[in-house]
């Protein structure tokens, strides 16, 4: 039997170092963020949709989608925030859901499947029953402050704005089947990524 682990933490806590860690232990990983992207890729029903609601000025001038615009129009209205995900989360489920069949019928011991926004829009839906664990990547705000401010050269209120739209840090903690801590260094991260790995393929294999 396949076991179908989902990842998660709050933005800039580390999820993309993990991820990268598992696939190199040769697990196949799926990151949602990338499926996200591909169900609005051009041509797809997810973009025309999107530019159907909200007009050309969500796009860039190569047709592709103008993130940064969309997330201005929909991070101050519900309602358009709720219909974009009422579009998109359909979409990525679904992708989502044929890739962990193709895994499973691969005889993958398990998967990892990545999700940012896993508590908040996974969590007690039916959906969640997919799942078989829920590993949080755990990092204080202080650090995720840190991280955000760096990788996307962000102010302090921006970044405190993109850390409080998710849910809290206790929240994810309380849905944890495992904890990642990553407050140290890279190895340190590692370390404790080869040890879980070890836990799956035992659990996989019982």
């Amino acid at each position: 039997m396949t076991l179908h682990i989902a990842l998660t933490g709050g933005v800039a806590s580390g999820k993309s170092a993990v991820s990268r860690y598992f696939e190199e232990l040769g697990v196949p990983v799926l990151d949602a963020d990338q499926v996200a992207r591909d169900v609005v890729a051009i041509g797809s029903q997810g973009l025309l949709a999107i530019t159907e609601k909200f007009g050309e000025e969500v796009l860039q001038a190569d047709g592709t989608l103008d993130r940064r615009a969309l997330r201005n129009i929909v991070f101050t209205d519900d309602d358009k925030l709720k219909w974009l995900n009422q579009l998109l989360h359909p979409l990525i489920r679904q992708q989502m859901t044929a890739w962990r069949a193709e895994a499973a019928k691969n005889q993958a011991l398990y998967t990892i499947s990545a999700i940012p926004l896993y508590y908040e829009t996974i969590y007690n839906t039916p959906e969640a029953e997919q799942y078989d664990r829920v590993v949080v990547i755990d990092a204080s705000e202080d650090i995720q402050l840190e991280r955000l401010m760096q990788r996307d050269d962000s102010s302090v209120e921006q970044a405190k704005a993109l850390i409080s739209s998710q849910a809290g840090r206790e929240e994810r903690l309380a849905i944890a089947d495992d904890v990642i801590t990553n407050d140290a260094d890279l190895q340190s991260l590692k370390q404790q990524v080869i040890k879980l790995d070890n836990e799956y393929r035992d659990l996989a294999r019982s």
